[in-house]
């Protein structure tokens, strides 16, 4: 069977916490780990979705609603659904590390690095379909 579930990799979460919210992945495990005996994947996702923006709107409130709110979790692959899109994902690589979910505080300066490099890919207008909310 092919492997599609690559680093780099736009999924949906399925279930849990963070349902039906985009995520990219980060660092899969396909055959799973001592701790974790299942194919999980390391995901860094949109919490919460930066708001609408219009032409009418001063610089002050644009960057007020182009915030978003990112996420960091593992995740089995059974609570995964792959899409068509692909992420370039340099700069989320460096800051997740297999590290980074032993200490609250490494999680917090984590997701930092995450959601710079995301808000700055969003300004840029890149990828919008990943900055959208999932809608059906």
């Amino acid at each position: 069977m092919a492997k599609f579930l690559r680093s780099g990799k736009v999924v949906i979460v399925l279930q849990g916490r963070y349902a039906g919210k985009k995520a990219v992945i980060v660092k899969n495990f396909d055959e799973g780990t001592k701790e974790r005996p299942y194919p999980h994947a390391v995901v860094a996702g949109i919490e919460r979705y930066p708001l609408k923006v219009t032409k009418t709107m001063n610089k002050k409130k644009v960057a007020a609603r182009s915030h978003v709110k990112p996420f960091i979790k593992v995740i089995n692959y059974a609570h995964l659904m792959p899409t068509r899109y692909s992420l370039e994902l340099e700069e989320i690589k460096t800051a997740v590390a297999s590290e980074t979910f032993q200490e609250p505080t490494q999680r917090v300066a984590a997701k930092k690095a995450i959601r710079n490099s995301l808000q700055k890919r969003y300004v840029a207008g890149k990828n919008k379909w990943f900055f959208t909310k999932l809608r059906f």
